[in-house]
């Protein structure tokens, strides 16, 4: 992929949330109640607790309306939790579309996926039909400026790291490093990292394409409005897709 398409990619996403902050805190505190009820207020004994926080704080969200969240969940009643359920799909161009949601009614929230889907120029698929073209992994992201290659080879890959990605300037910002590491080994490069007194920007578990759809330009911008749409939905926590990197800098332009 070419060098500038990355950085823009990971510029565009960050814009996006920042548009969506409230919504975003919003579907933060669901996810962490679900898993405080779920595994306990912990995070330290409740992985997927300590996740959801580490989302939330990479989202800006105050440590306060963190607590309060875990405080919520945890003491949650049997009957209020919500069903945690992935949908698959396709976008314009076939371009392959994973939504991982929360919710407390399935019936309104594959409804609702389903026309949004179907307004956007796609179409709901089965469970299978796209998720081979994924792998789950760990991503962290740091800031140029926080740290050498030096001091990440030495702390990162010493932590079990798969692979580290120089910073890609795009004019005057200097980009970031990009680590990806596998989906156990997360946590722990994660905290290694943070132990070195290196500021990590944002980070955590992803799904990452393993083969890329190459629609038209055209394709691509609908693709991207269909994706605003259906991360929208109060429903929905993250979406993912297999759109070709230099497509999504351009469409995002």
């Amino acid at each position: 992929m070419a060098g500038h398409s990355k950085w823009a990619n990971i510029r565009h996403r960050k814009e996006r949330q920042d548009k969506k902050k409230g919504k975003i805190w919003s579907k933060c505190s669901k996810a962490i109640m679900v898993a405080a009820r779920q595994g306990g207020g912990d995070p330290e004994t409740n992985l997927a607790l300590r996740y959801a926080i580490d989302e939330a704080r990479y989202a800006n969200m105050p440590k306060d309306t963190i607590q309060r969240a875990v405080d919520k969940g945890s003491g949650a009643a049997e009957g209020e939790g919500f069903a945690e359920i992935t949908y698959e799909g396709y976008g314009p161009g076939g371009v392959a579309i994973i939504i991982d949601t929360l919710t407390d009614n399935r019936t309104r929230t594959v409804n609702d996926l389903r026309l949004i889907l179907g307004k956007g120029g796609g179409s709901m698929g089965t469970s299978g039909s796209v998720a081979f073209m994924f792998e789950t992994k760990g991503r962290i992201y740091i800031e140029a400026s926080k740290a050498s290659e030096e001091q990440l080879m030495e702390v990162a890959l010493e932590a079990g790291a798969e692979d580290i990605e120089s910073p890609e300037r795009d004019g005057d910002d200097a980009g970031m490093w990009v680590i990806t590491t596998d989906r156990t080994d997360y946590h722990a490069v994660r905290q290694a990292i943070e132990n070195s007194k290196i500021e990590v920007s944002e980070g955590g578990i992803t799904k990452i394409p393993t083969m890329y759809a190459k629609p038209t330009l055209e394709e691509a911008r609908k693709l991207m409005n269909l994706i605003d749409a259906i991360e929208d939905n109060d429903d929905v926590q993250k979406v993912y897709h297999n759109l070709d990197e230099d497509l999504v800098a351009e469409a995002s332009e």
